[in-house]
């Protein structure tokens, strides 16, 4: 059962105004959703428009920064219901990982495309059963699922990726998917990861 979902998203806070509205959207509709936040602890961008909206809106927020970018003085640490300081930034996506059950990606940067990929690869793997979301704000992720297809069509992936997450045009197709999500069949056999000529 779904109880926390961590949010991956820009710390950019120059972006706009759309990408807000979408980012205290999906905060919002966690929130009233019963689902609690947990995100990468910063007091900036999308994450904090996220964070802050779940957060006046009853959720439990959780925050997570590694300790260089803590000593920047750029946490919400004091609007956190929970907050950690890890050793660097391996460690807060293992501590963002170990704490949530699911996950969603708004818009962002190098940062958010490597949080996102490492957790599909995982849910490849059969690390996890975790719902993945992009919330495809203004067409963000348009391309970047085609790329995917690209994966999959000259054969780098298989087929059943696309299983593995899930593109929301808005926050609420974003909650709804979280909301009626059905965790995957378990992968047991390399059959389930690998292309092998059979």
């Amino acid at each position: 059962m779904i109880k926390k979902v961590c949010v991956f998203a820009s710390s950019s806070s120059i972006l706009d105004k759309s990408y807000f509205a979408d980012a205290e959207r999906l905060g919002e509709l966690l929130a009233k959703s019963g689902f609690d936040l947990v995100y990468g602890g910063s007091n900036l961008g999308l994450m904090w428009a996220s964070a802050s909206a779940a957060k006046e809106n009853g959720a439990r927020v959780t925050g997570v920064m590694p300790e260089k970018l803590y000593k920047l003085c750029v946490s919400k640490e004091e609007a956190c219901d929970e907050f950690y300081v890890t050793e660097g930034m391996r460690e807060r996506k293992a501590k963002l990982d170990n704490l949530s059950e699911a996950v969603v990606a708004l818009p962002g940067g190098f940062g958010t495309l490597e949080e996102l990929s490492e957790m599909i690869v995982q849910k490849q793997l059969g690390y996890n059963k975790k719902a993945i979301v992009l919330l495809n704000t203004n067409g963000f992720y348009t391309k970047l699922n085609e790329f995917f297809e690209v994966i999959i069509a000259e054969k780098f992936a298989k087929e059943r990726s696309r299983e593995m997450y899930y593109i929301a045009n808005t926050p609420e197709d974003a909650v709804q998917y979280l909301v009626s999500y059905v965790e995957p069949e378990a992968v047991e056999s390399k059959l389930d990861i690998y292309q092998i000529k059979t």
